[in-house]
């Protein structure tokens, strides 16, 4: 079950959310091309990535950042960038461009240390987008929890696309993450759920004081829980399959 696409696109061009694809993609490619061997990765995720073991001696510091912007296979780097693509350009519109760049970082720093708090000790390098996507997911929430979001719901063969309020999409996707970070130690099976929780927290506290100056509840009344402009309708495209009625 991911997303697929929301009904809120943004009022205005969401620059920073445009640049930020643009440069992790960018940065992926080159890593492609450049680094041949597994072994070049391996050095350039311990250089570049977030260690918790370097970070507790006070070593790689730069890593909250540039972590960031690393990515594990091509899979990584589409559903990180799928979610910023969604998510990103509403709260870009709700808080400015600087603003939603220091939203982001700082999401992503607090993803960071969350994740380190269990293991500090570990040598496995922190690398991807996803803890400060969260971030951005968390304050999706708070600021347009009834906005609709495209779910594609994929079991086994079948799979159906489903308009769903973005709270119960969100909802469900942090309860996994940290039903999954409890029963899990460290970054087991490659995939960093506290850091998601994490980023996904920080993002949430982040938007709160701004959703209390535009009256709390009063501001989901007054926008029905949407972004504060008309939402697109998508028309399905129909099947050019005439249709065979049965004979009796």
């Amino acid at each position: 079950m991911f997303p697929i696409r929301d009904h809120n696109p943004s009022e205005r061009t969401p620059y920073v959310t445009y640049t930020l694809i643009a440069v992790n993609i960018a940065i992926f490619a080159v890593m492609a091309v450049t680094l041949q061997s597994d072994r070049d990765l391996a050095y350039a995720y311990w250089d570049w990535g977030l260690v918790p073991y370097q970070v507790t001696r006070g070593e790689g510091l730069v890593g909250f950042i540039t972590s960031m912007f690393l990515h594990g296979g091509f899979m990584h780097l589409a559903g990180n960038m799928l979610f910023l693509f969604i998510f990103g350009d509403n709260l870009e519109d709700e808080l400015g461009h600087v603003g939603f760049i220091l939203f982001y970082l700082a999401s992503g720093i607090g993803a960071a240390l969350l994740q380190i708090a269990p293991d500090p000790t570990s040598q496995v390098p922190m690398i991807g987008a996803s803890g400060a996507i969260a971030g951005v997911m968390g304050g999706y929430l708070l600021l347009f929890p009834r906005a609709r979001v495209d779910v594609l719901f994929i079991f086994i063969i079948f799979f159906k696309i489903f308009p769903v309020p973005a709270w119960v999409m969100l909802a469900i996707w942090f309860g996994f993450q940290v039903f999954n970070g409890a029963a899990s130690t460290g970054a087991e099976g490659g995939v960093a759920y506290w850091a998601h929780a994490g980023g996904f927290i920080v993002g949430f506290l982040w938007v709160l004081p701004k959703w209390l100056r535009e009256g709390g509840p009063a501001f989901w009344r007054r926008t029905r829980g949407h972004p504060d402009h008309p939402e697109t309708r998508y028309r399905l495209s129909q099947s050019q399959v005439p249709k065979v009625r049965r004979r009796r």
